[in-house]
């Protein structure tokens, strides 16, 4: 099983996460406000704004202080290191 750290400490399963998305779009927007009704929502930005969505394929939706592009490229690296 792959962790990858989403910030402040925060880790996720890589197995796990379906999208890596920017919260700007109107539809994440909504997403983001369907999971916090439906309490399928985690805030992983420790009070700060929130950079990336990360939905997960049990339903739930990750927010976190991170760049996506600063996670994928953790992803990326990850990768990288278990090919060796």
């Amino acid at each position: 099983m792959q962790l990858i750290n989403i910030g402040f400490g925060n880790i996720v399963s890589t197995n796990r996460i379906i999208a890596i998305v920017s919260p700007e779009s109107a539809p994440i927007k909504r997403i983001i406000q369907e999971a916090k009704e439906k309490q399928v929502a985690v805030d992983a930005t420790c009070g700060r704004r929130t950079r990336a969505v990360i939905i997960m394929d049990s339903g739930h939706i990750i927010l976190s202080a991170i760049q996506p592009e600063t996670i994928s490229g953790r992803l990326d690296k990850d990768v990288e290191i278990e090919e060796n």
